[in-house]
């Protein structure tokens, strides 16, 4: 290194926050996202029936696997926003989902997606969609390259330095992520079970309490299922990729969801079901120069509350950074690691056409919700879920015919609570709202103040509504982009939709 390069090395280290021990590229390691789009926590390591995840059970096994991480919005462009810079999106105004298209949302100042925290260090940063040169195995084994920002980054310049797998090997160390598409609603969830031998079995599923048993809800449960042993075999296909190039000594890998589940009151809505996902952090074996950080636990499960936030700070750490001081997401591993946190704060605003304001804190127990338009009902008009969800056109069947009750039931009303109460452990799938429950006064006093005390700490954006022409050109987009699809489909589509797979639940109802 010559000595002008050493000094700007030195300068922007000192301007970066950048610890000057691990400005040496060789001894860093190599740092690689696996990001599941709209993936709950479905996997065998954490005891779902019906699914079988060899690849992604055995890097839990060899690593660390956390059951309480959470995104801290349940949809992809506000969860992005977040995660890619450390921030709680209600806090850079990325809060709504699809929104500030048009150039209008800088980041604000001191505030970067976390590519370009990395690349003063000496990374090489990568978003990568392809894998392989075999054509074949490429129709399958690539990524989607997906940010689905809400905010502008700056013109003239990359987020990421390649998109090639065979690119990104030769310049380390690099930071990596690659995005999976199987477990979003679309064409590679539709033809997952292609992929795959084992397919899930309906019968055997476990379904939530407030969908209604019916052979078209398990048949999308199992598609979702197969599509997340789809996703577990790319997975494999990395795995294999960092032996075969002789990174898998160097590489931490972690895997994530980047919010829960594509089904109703799961995506777009800030309950476990929404915000719920899959954390496995690995540290690569057998490698003395790079010894396991603090807090690492080979082969042990974690209760520790995590927010997706936390991965952009934890992964700097990990590089040999400081945490930037405005950032919000906290360290959790390493030398630098923060006090565990007490609270899990998300929310969600409006989502395409749909306005809602909900602000959410949940503890090791209790989840508590705020609802600022109760009047809004839940099954408020979305025509992409509309559209896409062969549970949704179900139960909006069953409930016409007469025939929904109990929790399911309850999905059709016309307004909402105000306030939300969920006991966790006897309650996982947030049915019963335990808000006026004179037990657990106590417990809705301690999360109130604790919410509140975050929306001032963050100065939430989204205490400001839009102006009412934003919701309502989205409303005009959505109604171009799916109203024809909406009118010319059978009544009774949601019987042999592509997203149920290849359950074909009118063959089975006439036998």
């Amino acid at each position: 290194m010559n000595r002008c390069v050493g000094a700007f090395l030195f300068v922007t280290a000192l301007l970066s926050g950048l610890n000057l021990a691990a400005l040496n590229a060789a001894e860093r390691p190599n740092i690689l996202w696996i990001i599941a789009e709209d993936m709950g926590p479905e996997l065998g390591c954490y005891g779902t029936p019906e699914v079988k995840t060899p690849a992604l059970d055995r890097l839990a096994q060899k690593g660390m696997l956390f059951n309480n991480a959470f995104t801290v919005t349940p949809v992809c462009s506000t969860s992005r926003s977040s995660f890619m810079t450390g921030m709680y999106a209600m806090s850079i105004d990325a809060q709504n989902h699809r929104s500030h298209r048009e150039g209008t949302n800088p980041l604000p100042d001191d505030v970067r997606v976390i590519t370009d925290w990395l690349r003063p260090a000496g990374y090489t940063t990568g978003n990568i969609k392809k894998l392989t040169k075999d054509r074949k195995l490429a129709k399958f084994y690539k990524g989607t390259g997906k940010t689905d920002w809400n905010f502008t980054y700056p013109k003239g310049k990359k987020p990421f330095d390649v998109n090639d797998w065979d690119q990104l090997k030769n310049q380390q160390p690099f930071y990596a992520q690659i995005n999976f598409s199987e477990t979003h609603r679309g064409g590679a969830w539709n033809t997952s079970h292609e992929h795959i031998g084992y397919q899930a079995d309906p019968a055997k599923v476990k379904i939530p309490d407030y969908y209604p048993d019916h052979p078209v809800t398990r048949a999308v449960w199992a598609q979702y299922l197969n599509a997340a042993m789809a996703v577990d075999k790319k997975v494999a296909f990395i795995l294999d990729l960092l032996k075969r190039d002789k990174l898998d000594k160097n590489t931490i890998v972690i895997f994530f969801g980047d919010h829960g589940r594509a089904m109703p009151r799961g995506k777009q809505w800030p309950y476990d079901s929404g915000l719920h996902i899959p954390l496995i952090v690995y540290w690569p074996e057998g490698n003395a120069g790079l010894p396991a950080p603090a807090h690492f636990k080979r082969g042990e499960k974690s209760d520790q509350l995590i927010a997706s936030i936390d991965l952009s700070a934890t992964t700097l750490a990990l590089a040999g950074i400081t945490k930037p001081a405005k950032m919000q997401g906290q360290v959790f591993l390493g030398d630098q690691a923060e006090a565990p946190r007490e609270y899990l704060f998300a929310g969600r605003d409006r989502g395409d056409e749909t306005v809602f304001h909900i602000r959410t804190v949940r503890d090791q127990r209790y989840r508590y919700l705020r609802n600022k338009y109760p009047e809004h009902p839940f099954l408020q008009i979305n025509r992409y879920k509309e559209a896409s969800y062969p549970i949704l056109g179900l139960m909006r069947h069953l409930h016409a015919e007469g025939q929904l009750t109990g929790p399911p039931l309850k999905l059709m009303a016309e307004s909402r609570p105000e306030e939300e109460l969920y006991d966790l452990q006897n309650d996982p799938w947030e049915t019963k709202n335990l808000i006026d429950s004179p037990a657990h006064q106590a417990t809705r006093k301690q999360l109130t103040q604790a919410l509140e005390q975050w929306i001032e700490e963050i100065d939430d954006k989204g205490r400001i509504p839009e102006a009412p022409s934003i919701p309502k050109f989205w409303d005009d987009r959505s109604i171009r982009n799916y109203t024809k699809r909406l009118e010319s489909r059978p009544k009774d589509w949601f019987l042999s939709d592509p997203a149920l797979g290849p359950y074909k639940i009118k063959e089975r109802n006439s036998e």
